[in-house]
């Protein structure tokens, strides 16, 4: 196990007894700026899977601090080293799949850029798969030799606990860490799942082996989560919102998208920041109910606007110019979403007056309306 030190970048140089020939695992890496870490993590994998035949796909999020040119670099001296850079895609869960789909090996693995998963693992992994009694191999720390170590702040950890728990709960999905970002799996089982995948969020392992409704062979080993040696964690608290629609699209074996149910919660905290801009609006500075209503429905516009790019479409995110264009683009669809809702509730109301049903369908259709024009006009596919 690689110890808590600073690493330093050392050039790649080629392996005496090196094996050639097809590789039987890939190594996926999704990356966001990780160009310090990336030659250490193939260094260490050099180390740990002397003898076996593999490769590393890098698979880059077109990342500024140049990740793709230092791993382009490394490839010219490597042949086991490859690059998928990403151009307008974005996102963890995204970048593994098409990693894995872009290896021809038996076996893929997932592990973190970061040095934060002990790469020592990976011929344990992969002895556990070529017995062929299981499927899949997942790092876990919360078997007994395996510890979440100081990789993890006391916050992220509670979280992970209880996101631990609510997948075991809702899922039934037995594993010790389902949260866990670092296993290897049998490619063709892979292959067999990876229409069910959603290319959304984080959590890419716990998705996979929800898909699989048990019938996954799991085989789970301790590991020691180490702390972060170069650059910034990519995870924030918008994270749990993202876990929670995929826990809740699971529920509903996907018959919701995930993107669209992201969308939904975002807008329920928009209710919530109406009212209290309204409160406000009308406590505080004393204005007529119609303007502060005016005025708080363009808040919780902004703050939908503002959440469903930072969270929603974390992977078409807009800056600059674009940024402005899209809130104005917003403001309108939204705008036409409320004519929408308060249509069809009249509607509905005027032929079976249930002032209940009413008033939800029309929030449905307003809801559905602002999600299917956002996502071809705002947020829209380069």
């Amino acid at each position: 196990m690689v110890s808590n030190t600073n690493y330093e970048p050392t050039e790649i140089s080629k392996s005496e007894g090196r094996v050639t020939g097809p590789a039987e695992l890939t190594v996926v890496l999704p990356t966001y700026n990780e160009s310090k870490n990336v030659p250490i993590v193939v260094e260490l994998l050099d180390k740990a899977l002397a003898g076996a035949a593999w490769e590393v796909i890098v698979v880059d999020d077109n990342s500024p601090d140049g990740t793709s040119k230092v791993t382009a670099d490394i490839a010219q001296q490597d042949p086991r080293v490859r690059i998928v850079q990403r151009i307008g895609r974005r996102g963890l869960s995204g970048a593994c799949i098409e990693g894995m789909l872009a290896s021809s090996s038996k076996f893929v693995a997932v592990m973190d850029a970061d040095l934060q998963h002990d790469e020592s693992l990976l011929p344990k992994m992969l002895e556990a798969l070529r017995s062929e009694s299981y499927d899949i191999c997942v790092a876990s720390r919360h078997v007994e030799g395996g510890d979440v170590g100081t990789g993890l702040s006391s916050i992220r950890a509670w979280g992970s606990n209880l996101a631990n728990n609510l997948a075991r709960k809702f899922l039934k999905v037995e594993l010790s860490d389902p949260m866990s970002g670092f296993f290897m799996l049998r490619r063709d089982r892979f292959v067999e799942l990876a229409p069910r995948l959603s290319s959304q969020g984080f959590k890419i392992m716990l998705d996979i082996v929800a898909s699989g409704k048990g019938a996954l062979r799991v085989k789970e080993l301790p590991f020691v989560f180490r702390e972060r040696q170069h650059g910034e964690s990519k995870l924030d608290t918008l994270v749990t919102m993202d876990y929670l629609g995929l826990l809740v699209s699971k529920i509903f074996d996907d018959k919701i998208s995930v993107r669209f149910l992201m969308y939904s919660m975002v807008g329920g905290t928009g209710v919530v920041v109406h009212l209290i801009a309204l409160k406000i609006f009308l406590a505080a500075f004393g204005m007529p109910f119609g303007l502060s209503q005016l005025v708080a429905t363009f808040v919780a516009m902004s703050s939908n606007f503002f959440l469903n790019n930072r969270l929603t479409y974390r992977d078409r995110r807009l800056t600059g110019l674009a940024w402005i264009k899209g809130l104005l683009t917003f403001y309108v669809i939204c705008s036409f979403g409320i004519l929408a809702n308060v249509g069809v509730a009249e509607l509905i109301y005027t032929n079976k007056p249930i002032w209940w049903f009413a008033g939800a369908a029309g929030a449905v259709m307003g809801a559905v309306w602002n999600y299917v024009v956002s996502n071809a006009l705002t947020w829209r596919k380069g």
